[in-house]
């Protein structure tokens, strides 16, 4: 598959999946309290050490068999798309943005910047996103799937801490998890398909 597709992929894959996520939701709860840039400034180098962990992973799943990864990828696509599925139906707590600012006056952004950090970096082990990045590093090459996964997150972050809390009024978070439910199901029966042939 040529790179771009395989960063298009990415970028698709982990954008939406990030989007009804409770890194998301953290980052944007975070902007609500603190400078906007900083809060991403800070959750944006969490997002890329995660996915180079992710990505290293995948990699290592690669040393096995072809049929073995792509039944394990088709397996673990699937159950993210269950996940996602699932969660849509669960509605996220909505913070009073107004409320939320209440006592938090000037902050270092270094202190924004390594908060955002910790929580996000915290909250992403186990995440699906890491898992279906590293899915798509078992079956591609690492870097194009590094870079699309890594933008997709980042760009979802932007979106977290631009908006803000009134985003949550506006998007329809159940519909995004279902879209990214049925991305990585399709995902998942294109590697089932594969480790079968």
């Amino acid at each position: 598959m040529p790179e771009l597709a395989v960063i298009g992929i990415a970028f698709a894959v982990m954008f939406l999946a990030e989007l009804p996520d409770k890194s998301m939701f953290a980052s944007l709860v975070l902007a609500t309290r603190y400078p906007a840039i900083w809060v991403w400034a800070g959750a944006a180098a969490a997002f890329t050490v995660q996915m180079v962990i992710a990505v290293t992973a995948g990699r290592l799943l690669a040393l096995l068999p072809h049929r073995v990864v792509d039944g394990v990828a088709a397996g673990l696509f699937v159950a993210g798309a269950v996940y996602l599925v699932l969660a849509s139906f669960r509605q996220p707590p909505r913070r009073d943005a107004d409320a939320a600012r209440q006592g938090h006056g000037r902050t270092s952004p270094w202190r924004v910047a390594g908060t955002a950090f910790a929580v996000i970096f915290v909250a992403e082990w186990g995440d699906i996103t890491q898992f279906a990045t590293a899915n798509l590093a078992a079956r591609y090459e690492p870097l194009p799937v590094l870079a699309g996964a890594t933008l997709g997150l980042w760009a979802a972050t932007a979106i977290a801490v631009v908006v803000g809390a009134k985003s949550l009024s506006v998007l329809p978070m159940a519909w995004v998890s279902r879209i990214a439910g049925a991305i990585l199901f399709t995902l998942g029966v294109y590697s089932a398909l594969a480790a079968v042939r």
